[in-house]
């Protein structure tokens, strides 16, 4: 005579997960069947695996569609997770019985497809959630007289339920609600049908004992007397199935929150698994502590007296509420008026609270040996030997470019931005000044996996597959400053196979290219190429030749391009000019001291030159030592006289300052020119150039502004801009003390 005991839970309930587990021990069975897609049963073999390391999920994918794609995510209160752990422990029959994931990815009248998916990511994979039509939880709940589904799952399973007796009140629960609710969903019923074929077949092998570990909803379908097995048949018949890929990946606690779109995720993953490990009475005041640790760590304030205070808070809450025992709702309201200083702190102690234990910042560990497509296996390789674990956690990663290990990592990052796999984020690079530093904020996210497993197309390799995908995309390039892109990518990835066809299209292209906005674009990426040695195998004379041949164009059509340009225009070339100029001196061109200078002196004089290209012109002149003092302090003075439009002169000057005060710390003669063209200014011309002289200034660092508001403090009065006919010195005098209070010139 065969037992079958059926086991309704909750995905992801910390309580369920100890009540299978207590369950399991009373009842013993030889048999543990899982709702999980039948397909993952390989995969189920390497539960236990000193390894495999929760929260993890098993990834189903269709491997000519990896963007079709399915995620099982286990936490360590999983009650699917505990399931198989007790089986694999103690040698029970581990039995994955849900419709596959080979079906349920077909689409059309499979396991479900578009139309019938759950849940759906953001991209674009399925979750497979156990969501039947309506919310029977809410039906469930509110016969009992509690709104809160939720929470009246967790006060009647999750705080009470334990055992054997507790999935007994659970299917007769379920039974009750099933027998008033409308029919499920053709996907349902097939993924019902697929189960009880698995069960008979548990029961026909000679199981005596067989535990069923199911989503409640599912339970009562389960239950004796079963339909016939024709019935199931028929209903399983003629679905339509691909070929699937199932592999396990790492997983993080803040993908099971539902905040991220999971359709079976849970609000608090880190509070479930802090309920799971602390279940009793204890597990509120060591709750507490933990965010005491944590909001100590913030340079918050969290006391003992703050701790003893929260959990008797949380105790209190709790019986008012009519709760068995306080909940994440006491916990939370406890925390925010005892521990995070309510809405006075402005909730910066909730903020650590939240992120750091509600959400958590766990991240699963999967087995090197364990399945995985081939461009994956060698990531995880290229990421071990570079010593860069992939992480949920934001880190920043400082690489010296200089020394072996930096290069390799900085490769990898830069082959993996290639990809279109942003797991690093490049915040200062080596820019034009030639450092040899990179920064990087690195997170690896899990949804990456799937974005590895749709390159694999490219290449079995993360430099092949790198190298296929910038070739693919220098060939769909039409502009210049596409070609610009792949190259420079392609040149910090290190691929010198992508790089010697663009740099032959680029070099065929930019001397057709009527554009010389665009030619002047190409100049840096290929300076840094020549300057820096990137192209390895790269015919350096070929390229050399092809950087002197845009230079001349440059050259020749610089003036030109300069002249009647709009705002916008005007901001984009005043920095092509800088990155020209900078470009010349990496590779310590001829032209940098010759037909260069001559370009820019022409810039900067020319009237049909807009202001910020002039004063841009200027600053590199003065910067390159080939205009000195006098001649830039007489241009200045010229920009800024009463005969330019003051509109003229501020773009002047920001182009001039750009970005920097260090120019004017250094000489007075040019502070004081600006000062007093300030100074000068009526009020109704002031108004008009406040934005654009604020945005000049603020632009410069809060030291440069510090030694400049000291430096004019030394100078002897100068007339104040006008703001009005009638000032009364005795208001102006005590507003001067409190502006000298706050530049501290006292």
């Amino acid at each position: 005579m065969t037992t079958v005991h059926l086991f309704g839970i909750r995905h992801h309930g910390p309580g369920s997960a100890r009540s299978v587990w207590r369950a399991l021990e009373d009842v013993r069975p030889t048999a543990v069947l899982v709702e999980l897609p039948a397909d993952c049963q390989p995969a189920l073999g390497w539960v236990g695996s000193d390894g495999l390391v929760p929260p993890v999920a098993l990834l189903g994918y269709v491997p000519d569609r990896p963007g079709r794609a399915a995620f099982l995510p286990f936490a360590e209160f999983s009650p699917e997770w505990q399931a198989c752990r007790w089986a694999t422990e103690h040698g029970a029959t581990l039995t994955a019985i849900d419709l596959p994931l080979r079906n349920m990815l077909a689409g059309g009248d499979g396991g479900g497809g578009d139309a019938d998916a759950e849940a759906e990511g953001d991209d674009g994979e399925l979750a497979l959630a156990d969501h039947p039509v309506g919310d029977p939880l809410a039906a469930l709940a509110m016969a009992a007289g509690d709104p809160d589904a939720e929470r009246w799952w967790e006060d009647m399973v999750e705080h009470r339920g334990e055992g054997v007796e507790a999935f007994a009140a659970v299917a007769e629960a379920m039974t009750a609600v099933r027998g008033t609710w409308e029919a499920g969903t053709a996907r349902e019923a097939r993924r019902e049908a697929h189960m009880r074929v698995a069960l008979r077949a548990a029961m026909a092998a000679g199981h005596e004992d067989i535990a069923v570990v199911c989503g409640a909803w599912h339970v009562p379908a389960l239950a004796a007397p079963l339909p016939p097995a024709s019935v199931d048949a028929r209903t399983l018949r003629g679905l339509p199935k691909v070929k699937v890929g199932v592999s396990w990946v790492p997983w993080t606690h803040r993908r099971l929150a539902t905040a991220t779109g999971y359709g079976a995720g849970v609000r608090s993953p880190g509070w479930y698994a802090h309920v799971f490990r602390w279940p009793g009475t204890d597990g509120v005041a060591r709750w507490f502590a933990e965010a005491a640790r944590r909001l100590r760590a913030e340079g918050l304030s969290a006391s003992p007296d703050h701790l003893i205070a929260a959990t008797r808070a949380a105790d209190a809450l709790a019986a008012l509420r009519g709760r068995p025992r306080a909940g994440l709702a006491e916990v939370l309201d406890a925390a925010d008026t005892v521990m995070a200083g309510g809405a006075s702190s402005g909730n910066a102690g909730m903020a650590v609270i939240e992120r750091d234990l509600l959400v958590g910042d766990a991240i699963g560990e999967v087995p090197r040996d364990a399945p995985q497509v081939p461009l994956a296996r060698d990531l995880a390789v290229l990421q071990r030997r570079a010593r860069l674990a992939p992480s949920a956690d934001e880190r920043t990663v400082e690489l010296d470019l200089r020394t072996p290990s930096g290069r390799a990592r900085s490769v990898l990052l830069h082959r993996m931005a290639a990809l279109d796999l942003p797991w690093g984020r490049l915040t200062e690079g080596r820019g034009s000044s030639g450092t040899f530093r990179e920064t990087w904020v690195l997170r690896w996210e899990p949804e990456l996996t799937i974005r590895v497993i749709e390159a694999s197309g490219y290449g079995t390799t993360v430099e092949v597959a790198s190298a296929a995908r910038l070739a693919e995309r220098a060939a769909a390039a039409t502009a210049l400053a596409d070609l610009v892109a792949v190259l420079d990518v392609a040149l910090l990835a290190d691929l010198p196979d992508v790089v010697r066809p663009v740099v032959a299209r680029l070099g065929a292209q930019a001397a057709q290219d009527p554009d010389l906005a665009q030619v002047m674009d190409t100049l840096g990426p290929l300076a840094r190429a020549l300057r820096y040695g990137d192209v390895r195998g790269t015919d350096a004379g070929a390229l050399r030749q092809m950087f002197d041949g845009l230079v001349v164009r440059v050259v020749a059509g610089g003036v030109v391009a300069c002249r009647s340009l709009d705002d916008e225009a005007a901001a984009g070339m005043a920095e092509r000019l800088a990155v020209t100029q900078a470009a010349l001196a990496l590779v310590e061109h001829p032209a940098r001291r010759g037909e260069w200078p001559a370009v820019l002196a022409l810039v900067a004089e020319r009237p049909d030159v807009h202001g910020l290209v002039q004063g841009r012109a200027t600053r590199l002149l003065h910067d390159a030592a080939v205009w000195n003092r006098a001649r830039v302090g007489h241009r200045l003075a010229r920009a800024l006289s009463p005969g330019t439009p003051h509109t003229t002169g501020a773009a002047f000057v920001e182009g001039f300052l750009a970005g920097s005060g260090t120019v004017l710390v250094h000489d007075r003669d040019l502070l004081g020119l600006v000062d007093g063209w300030v100074s000068a200014l009526t009020a109704d011309a002031f108004t008009a150039t406040v934005p654009l002289l604020r945005r000049t200034f603020g632009g410069f660092d809060p030291a440069e502004r510090r030694q400049l508001g000291l430096l004019l403090a030394d100078e002897p009065a100068v007339p104040a801009f006008a703001v009005g006919s009638e000032v009364d010195p005795a208001r102006a005098a005590a507003a001067l003390v409190t502006v000298r209070a706050m530049l501290g010139v006292g």
